[in-house]
């Protein structure tokens, strides 16, 4: 019997030896997955640390008188932890799956199969500095200023109906005979006409041309139908006022409302937020539209922890923003540059907040 019992023990100690060695294996194995957490945030009222490591305003304006400014206007920003040289450990992923500030995704969506770190880092530096000029003119427009606007072509995309027909430098004036004023514009026109011929006029070293393009039917991330005509597109205005946005070492075009809103602040009399800590986030478009953005969970814990109250989040965030407010937090909805203007201006009056504009379920 103690010969049986002891023989049963050893098998046992063996099993759970091999168990343990395959659970911290697989612990240690590569995965498909990356973290998403909360990143630094930075006050658009303050300072910043520039590429030579000298701490700059982030917003300095010339041309126009400036006003001082209180409280904060933080832009919040996302953390990607791994990449394809090295994923996170399943011993990551189980403690970020649990920690209400952090979410797992897959790998695909920040490091998609064939694009290099150099070639998604130089995107993102793109991203941001559209996202500052189309946040200067949006502010500058808020404020009455002229700022023009020339919608230009970056590159035509290959293999598509745009490839060999629009050039790199062409200035894109009309679609359909509507005048273009913004990327954003040209792209809501071509999805009205559903994959319609569309006419353009451009102008083409100084010379204007008229074209007809066919879109081609692909899918957005939704699933829903989407029409393109291959083309990447920047625009170039003629600020009256120098502005200069000074953030380095951040990508991607998610702060674009809040350069906003620093920038009216600055250039207005008294506090933009009554001298409360806000943040917020969001794309900006020229016209005042606030766009959507990702890791909005993520930024929010990052806001409540860097001080801030009151958070301005892109109304079409709503659905990923609703049961995750962190305590402390009051959080109000925004689809435009006017809408949190107003929203700001209840809170700097110490007005009543009940009937200011939230995310909640349908």
């Amino acid at each position: 019997m103690s010969s049986r019992r002891t023989n049963g023990t050893v098998t046992g100690v063996v099993a759970l030896s091999v168990a343990l060695v395959a659970l911290v294996g697989l612990t240690f194995m590569p995965t498909q997955y990356v973290i998403q957490r909360p990143g630094p945030i930075y006050d658009t009222l303050g300072t910043a640390l520039s590429a030579d490591g000298e701490e700059v305003p982030l917003i300095e304006v010339d041309g126009a008188p400036t006003y001082a400014t209180g409280g904060t206007l933080d832009l919040t920003t996302l953390q990607v932890v791994g990449n394809r040289e090295r994923t996170p450990t399943w011993f990551e992923l189980a403690l970020a799956w649990f920690d209400p500030s952090r979410a797992v995704v897959p790998l695909d969506t920040y490091f998609p199969e064939g694009v290099t770190s150099e070639q998604r880092d130089n995107r993102n530096a793109e991203l941001m500095v559209d996202s500052q000029h189309e946040a200067t003119a949006a502010a500058l427009k808020e404020l009455g200023y002229d700022v023009g606007a020339e919608v230009k072509v970056i590159e035509p995309i290959e293999d598509t109906p745009a490839d060999g027909v629009l050039e790199a430098g062409d200035t894109v004036l009309s679609v359909d005979g509507i005048a273009v004023d913004s990327a954003s514009m040209l792209r809501d026109e071509i999805q009205k006409l559903g994959g319609e011929d569309i006419e353009l006029v451009i102008e083409r070293d100084g010379e204007e041309k008229e074209l007809t393009l066919t879109p081609e039917e692909t899918t957005d991330a939704a699933g829903e139908p989407f029409w393109l005509i291959g083309i990447s597109l920047t625009t170039d205005y003629d600020f009256p006022v120098d502005v200069r946005l000074q953030l380095d070492n951040v990508g991607g075009p998610s702060a674009g409302m809040m350069f906003a809103l620093g920038i009216i602040d600055t250039m207005t009399p008294g506090k933009l937020n009554g001298g409360e800590n806000v943040a917020g986030t969001g794309t900006i478009e020229a016209s005042g539209a606030v766009g959507p953005i990702g890791g909005i969970r993520q930024k929010l814990f990052g806001a409540r922890d860097g001080g801030a109250t009151v958070f301005l989040a892109p109304e079409s965030n709503c659905d990923e923003v609703v049961g995750h407010v962190p305590a402390g937090l009051d959080v109000y909805s925004t689809s435009t540059l006017e809408q949190s203007l107003e929203i700001l201006e209840v809170i700097a009056d110490g007005g009543d907040t009940s009937d200011l504009p939230v995310c909640a379920t349908s």
